[in-house]
């Protein structure tokens, strides 16, 4: 296993790896999260909102144009978080104290969320122990295998459940590539959808993210949090970057034309995607830490698994870095 023992458990440990492998090349290509490598250039806050608190009605605001861009008709649904990771490790003590059922395999942070008392962690949405669960989570497009349920099916899960009086918990981080999967504009009672800002804009430093509920539930959850969960640049990025539709239509197909360049590239080395979507790929490989390790030597951070020592989770680069994507993995691979 690498020395890099933090890389097992989420990406983005930039500053670690570093440590681990000085003597690789810099700048480092970070490849570890499924982070859009060509973020939104939008305006950000003023420095003078920094010299106060934010307004509470720009939080309003934030959330209606959020919940325009997710489809949502009633904004009152939807509350703006610090990141989706703040959201789904305030659910445990919100809708927690009976069974969970974790459709696996499943990111990290919610086996931790909910790590007491145990899961059942679940390969099949038919496995018997999520009809009994009293909280089902799952992500869609998932993470780290990119697996996708219908929307379809998905609604009459929640829908069911939710009529016997159980939790359905949707992390939809991923779903702005495969917005036909959102789930988010339904007002079905016990769903509860978490979504990331980070992640397709290409900011994750902003922690913006936001749980959208039944109209009850989000009101607690905003009154929990207070009237400043966000700092000004949270607020003035979100305000912008969910009015640009453009910029939205046009990052979906450069990141649909990049995914299909890097598998490509993948294939070409012999590597093999078998899952993902169009922020990560999902690649077999035998000997996936010996891959990881080689990779870091020549300054790319990838995604290893601990479980999963053929599996691979692999970021996309951006434009400028496509070229030394290429030549990297070919020479790791030769």
């Amino acid at each position: 296993m690498s020395p890099l023992i933090g890389a097992f458990r989420h990406g983005g440990r930039l500053r670690e790896a570093m440590a681990a492998y000085p003597d690789a090349p810099r700048p480092w290509l970070d490849l570890s999260t499924g982070v859009n490598p060509e973020p939104w250039t939008g305006q950000r806050a003023p420095a003078d909102a920094l010299r106060r608190l934010p307004d509470p009605l720009a939080l309003v605001d934030l959330e209606a144009a959020a919940a325009r861009a997710f489809g949502v008709a009633d904004p009152g649904r939807v509350a703006a978080v610090a990141g989706a990771e703040a959201a789904l490790r305030l659910l445990p003590s919100l809708i927690g104290g009976g069974e969970v059922a974790l459709a696996s395999p499943i990111y990290g942070g919610h086996r931790e969320a909910w790590a007491s008392p145990p899961p059942h962690m679940v390969a099949s949405l038919d496995a018997p122990e999520v009809e009994r669960a009293d909280v089902l989570v799952l992500v869609n497009p998932n993470n780290p295998d990119g697996r996708r349920i219908a929307r379809a099916r998905l609604a009459a899960l929640a829908t069911e459940r939710s009529d016997q009086g159980r939790w359905t918990v949707v992390d939809e981080s991923f779903v702005e590539v495969a917005p036909e999967l959102s789930v988010a504009d339904l007002e079905i009672d016990r769903l509860v959808v978490l979504r990331s800002f980070g992640k397709f804009y290409g900011l994750p430093g902003a922690r913006l993210g936001f749980l959208i509920g039944n109209k009850v539930f989000s009101r607690e959850v905003r009154a929990l949090l207070g009237d400043w969960p966000l700092s000004a640049d949270a607020l003035a990025l979100g305000l912008g970057a969910y009015a640009d539709d453009i910029w939205r239509s046009t990052a979906r197909a450069w990141l649909a034309s990049q995914t299909a360049q890097v598998d490509a590239a993948l294939a070409e080395v012999g590597l093999k995607t078998i899952g993902g979507c169009d922020l990560f790929r999902w690649v077999e490989v035998p000997d996936a830490h010996g891959l990881f390790s080689r990779l870091c030597a020549r300054g790319v951070l990838t995604r290893p698994f601990a479980d999963r020592t053929d599996r691979l989770r692999i970021g996309l680069p951006s434009r400028s870095d496509f070229n030394r994507f290429c030549q990297d993995f070919r020479v790791t691979r030769a």
